[in-house]
């Protein structure tokens, strides 16, 4: 027999600085990420390139895969029905975290 799981061991590695938020759309769903879906959020994570994020790009908040360019930053989406999101220096960008789990509720 298993020893009882703890979720919150198991899914937070830094518990000061995750958060979890709800996620609304489909533009991950090839990546796992549906709509609905629970993102555990954490804000110490450094984001590289292929990190998925949660940011803010000229006040509009979204979630997208983080890709890195000489001169901007690429926020690409994971369905085809959407385009990748170019961010050139000098806009307003914030990354809130790296998406660590996405708890998915079978229907």
């Amino acid at each position: 027999m298993e020893t009882p799981l703890d979720l919150t061991e198991f899914l937070i590695e830094n518990k000061a600085a995750t958060f979890l938020m709800r996620v609304e759309g489909d533009s991950m769903k090839d990546a796992g990420i549906h709509d609905g879906d629970l993102l555990v959020v954490d804000r110490s994570a450094k984001p590289v390139n292929g990190s998925v994020v949660v940011v803010a790009v000229n006040g509009e908040y979204t979630v997208k895969r983080l890709r890195r360019g000489p001169d901007c930053v690429w926020l690409d989406p994971a369905n085809p029905r959407y385009q990748p999101l170019r961010v050139s220096v000098g806009e307003d960008l914030h990354v809130f975290g790296v998406v660590k789990h996405a708890i998915h509720t079978m229907r």
